[in-house]
């Protein structure tokens, strides 16, 4: 913000603090005015929240043993499960009979895949499996004592490693049939240029980007052998931030490289995803932003020659909290609880839908997990914003700017041709948790092909009255409940988790005292009214709070 701004920005907080003198809509420096044109349909949007990823599928039950929340159903809007890094790297994740038996390369038990599997179809969804890391059996130089815990060496011979891949292929194939199987989505590594996941035994960028490209190469072929040519898959890189080696070596190699395995030109790739972190709330990453990572994945595959690949991002939002519990302070879901998280999260999918990205992968949306518990303010942005799937994008325009606070203003407005529905998302964020200014909305909607009738406006404005976290950290007060309470940081909202909330006379305190009052505090409560499309306009005034998001349902009355 330049000098002159501050300077003002000072003085009229002073005068709106004055008895008397009132900043009311139309008059005030925080107004923002935006042009929605329903004529002007652009591209079609894409399920943004279509992907969660899950990291420890074989140490819990939730697929094992799945029990939908019927009351918070992510499978209304989630497509994909992501289980990471599920065929090996350490004792819990490799499918054999017996990981540590090194003597014996073939005693394949793939039961765990496959029970997390029939628990994903059965709910609806499709599994993404992230093949890898390599077996500990495979790699002389395998250790599990790495820093996730996985081997991040490449198998001692690769004929070795086909033959596993193959076999585990050939499992979902005879359980699951191979027409179904084609539906499902394949990643080869999480991170595949982070030295922490994945590099060759003398550590270099060159043999490391070798080492990969040629896993890739043998892994792709033995899926096309067994499931079919068409199968679906692709990689998952770093890209917010720089790796051991650069990615477009990989990407390269996929299109134009000689095949490690086939000894032909390319491999198939039909998606390619980063991650995106920004470090803690209020602060942005030193990497990439999101628009920068998913254009510099897709200039990459545009540069070689690559097209009709889909673009994502398979994990990310916010690495740690700005407090620590007793042992960490990063979030277990990578979200916060404060309402911050909701423009957060509505900021994110804009920048997505800018980039023309496909989706963006989560880890957990509710108060307990995946399936358990009540609403985070992420969740009812994920469950809004997927109603724009497969919507028109129309045309917005920001004619007028409010001048204070930095704040980060915006909209994303879609048309349903066929319901004759107008969606739109505003959202009024500032990178700070504390931020607590309220910014006047206007939306002049030109919309003709609902002129002269009378429409239904719903309106589901996400803000503190739909956020439990604000009545928690006043009750953690109450209560005694500190940091010192918590396992990892004390700002995720996933509080019903013992890895969050680990104490156990306040999981107590929570479940017999407040556990029922907050999920009333998560309850997102429409607002109805009737309006008449004039000479093709709709005008919308509302007041939005500091980092709150209005999603605005606009209907013909029946």
């Amino acid at each position: 913000m330049s000098t002159f701004l501050k300077i003002l920005s000072y003085i009229i907080s002073v005068l709106v603090a004055l008895p008397g003198i009132v900043f009311s809509g139309g008059n005030t420096v925080n107004d923002y005015e935006f042009i929605i044109d329903a004529s002007q349909q652009g591209d079609i949007l894409p399920n943004a929240v279509s992907n969660i990823n899950i990291w420890n599928a074989y140490e819990s039950t939730e697929f094992s043993n799945p029990k939908i929340n019927e009351k918070y159903n992510i499978t209304d809007f989630v497509e994909y499960v992501q289980l990471m890094q599920c065929t090996g790297g350490n004792a819990s994740r490799d499918l054999f009979v017996d990981p540590y038996n090194f003597d014996v390369l073939d005693d394949y038990d793939f039961s765990k895949l496959i029970v997390n599997c029939k628990g994903i179809v059965s709910m609806g969804m499709k599994p993404h499996l992230k093949l890898g890391s390599v077996p500990l059996k495979y790699s002389a130089k395998a250790s599990e004592d790495e820093y996730f815990g996985t081997n991040i060496y490449p198998p001692d011979d690769y004929d070795v490693y086909y033959n596993y891949i193959a076999a585990m292929a050939q499992a979902l194939v005879d359980e699951f049939g191979a027409d179904e199987v084609l539906t499902w989505r394949f990643g080869i590594m999480t991170e595949y240029e982070n030295a922490d996941w994945f590099m060759a035994a003398d550590k270099t960028p060159e043999s490391s980007s070798a080492a990969y490209c040629k896993l890739y190469d043998y892994s792709v072929d033995a899926l096309q052998k067994v499931i079919g040519e068409n199968v679906f898959v692709g990689a998952h890189s770093m890209t917010v931030t720089e790796g051991l080696w650069d990615e477009k070596i990989f990407i390269e190699h996929c299109a134009s490289g000689i095949n490690h395995k086939t000894g032909k030109t390319g491999t198939r790739v039909c998606f390619l995803s980063g991650s995106f972190y920004d470090a803690k709330p209020g602060e942005f990453t030193s990497g990439k932003t999101l628009p920068e990572t998913i254009g510099y994945l897709k200039t990459c595959a545009e540069n070689a020659g690559l097209k009709n690949l889909i673009f994502g991002i398979d994990e990310g939002r916010i690495l740690s909290g700005n407090a620590a519990g007793a042992d960490d302070s990063q979030l277990l879901s990578r979200t916060v609880g404060y309402t911050y998280q909701a423009a957060y999260d509505a900021r994110l999918y804009k920048q997505l839908f800018d980039s023309s990205g496909d989706y963006f992968s989560s880890w957990y949306y509710l108060s307990g997990g995946l399936f358990n518990g009540y609403p985070t303010v992420s969740w009812h942005i994920a469950k809004n914003i997927s109603l724009f799937k497969g919507l028109n994008r129309l045309f917005t325009e920001r004619v007028k700017n409010g001048v204070l606070y930095d704040t980060e203003v915006d909209t994303v407005a879609a048309y349903d041709q066929a319901n004759e529905t107008l969606r739109i998302m505003a959202y009024n964020f500032k990178n700070d948790v504390d931020y607590d200014k309220t910014a006047d909305l206007i939306f002049n909607i030109n919309v003709p092909q609902l002129n002269g009738k009378k429409v239904k406006v719903t309106a589901y404005v996400v803000d503190d009255n739909c956020n439990f976290f604000d009545e928690w950290i006043e009750d953690r007060k109450t209560y005694g409940i500190g940091d010192d309470c918590f396992g990892w940081s004390p700002e995720d909202p996933q509080i019903e988790s013992t890895v969050t909330l680990k104490n156990p006379e306040a999981r107590k305190i929570y479940f017999e005292k407040l556990r029922d009052k907050y999920e009333e505090c998560s309850r997102l409560v429409p607002a109805e009214q009737v309006h008449t499309v004039t000479d093709s306009t709709l005008t919308l005034e509302t007041e939005l709070a500091a980092n709150g998001v209005v999603f605005y349902e606009i209907t013909p009355c029946k």
